[in-house]
């Protein structure tokens, strides 16, 4: 039986990756900074709680990640931890550094200094490319990040990079981008617009208040990124990998999509608000996932659409 630690199970890629590596027949250990006191509400709304072993451990302390490491001996180390908010991360700068790029590299060193054969997945972004215009960003598009999270991110890009060519780290980092479920926190846009729309079609008379609309992004579903997470560990070799839908839309095309599917029209209810505009802010997005479709054969089995009626769909069990 194989063994995963999951560093950030109880967001919403580490549920939906604990899933899935435990139909696989994993034996899961989930990370958290306090697993005593954290709820893991989205490891219970998927039923899996009770399956995963719990662990505390502080990914931006050397000793927590090391001592942790060298208990479980993992075959596989996800890093889906740090601060995951790009709007976050314009008012926590300092704490979205660290938390992602400091633990990052706390998680290669540990893996280093432990000489296990541990295959290390790190979650990168879309955010690194920032704005490509109509360029469709793969492996080889240079890093132009427009956020501190982006930048985090691409500071973790790079020491993975590093890891991988100068100690021979069987390393890799997926650069996905959006992708969303119903396990995402209502700040994230997508959850906003769904619960909101689902308050105004119960009878609540509240607006939907937001940003800019006008953005456009290549939205998939979490659950089909987590499996290409854990396909780019079974590779011969490491190597990095954009993981999209190869599909963009505006953010006012996941809008319209949802207010029909509750029988609402958006326009009636939506109000932009400019001071919610971000200091700089990608416009465009847009994604070329074909490494992987030919390497590790995979294919986003939902799009758009699909994604925002199912969101709606759980929001209203």
């Amino acid at each position: 039986m194989k063994k995963a630690l999951i560093c950030g199970v109880s967001g919403q890629d580490g549920a939906y990756l604990a899933k899935l590596l435990l139909e696989k027949g994993y034996e899961v250990y989930g990370g958290s900074r306090d697993a005593q006191m954290s709820s893991f509400k989205n490891l219970v709304s998927l039923g899996i709680r009770d399956h995963i072993k719990l662990v505390s451990i502080n990914i931006n302390d050397f000793r927590s990640v090391l001592q942790t490491v060298l208990k479980i001996k993992p075959d596989e180390l996800y890093n889906l931890a740090g601060q995951s908010s790009v709007s976050l991360s314009f008012d926590q700068p300092v704490e979205t550094l660290e938390s992602i790029s400091a633990g990052t590299l706390n998680l290669l060193e540990a893996i280093r200094f432990s000489e296990l054969p541990i295959r290390f997945y790190n979650a990168g972004s879309s955010e690194c490319f920032g704005d490509t215009g109509t360029t469709a960003a793969d492996e080889n598009t240079p890093f132009h990040p427009r956020s501190p999270y982006g930048v985090a991110k691409a500071a973790a890009f790079w020491q993975v990079a590093n890891y991988r060519e100068a100690y021979q780290l069987y390393a890799s980092t997926g650069i996905l981008f959006n992708h969303e479920s119903p396990l995402r926190p209502k700040r994230f846009v997508t959850q906003k617009i769904v619960s909101t729309a689902c308050a105004l079609a119960n009878g609540n008379s509240e607006s939907l208040t937001l940003g800019n609309i006008e953005i456009a992004r290549d939205w998939g579903w979490a659950p089909d990124y987590v499996e290409a997470m854990w396909l780019m560990l079974q590779q011969s070799n490491p190597e990095d990998y954009v993981i999209a839908t190869g599909q963009t839309h505006q953010l006012k095309d996941f809008i319209k999509v949802v207010f029909e599917t509750v029988g609402l029209k958006w326009e009636e209810h939506v109000r932009i608000d400019t001071s919610l505009f971000r200091p700089t802010d990608i416009a465009i997005g847009y994604a070329n996932p074909s490494k992987a479709r030919t390497q590790l054969g995979w294919l986003a089995n939902y799009k758009m659409e699909d994604i925002a009626r199912q969101m709606v769909k759980e929001w209203r069990v």
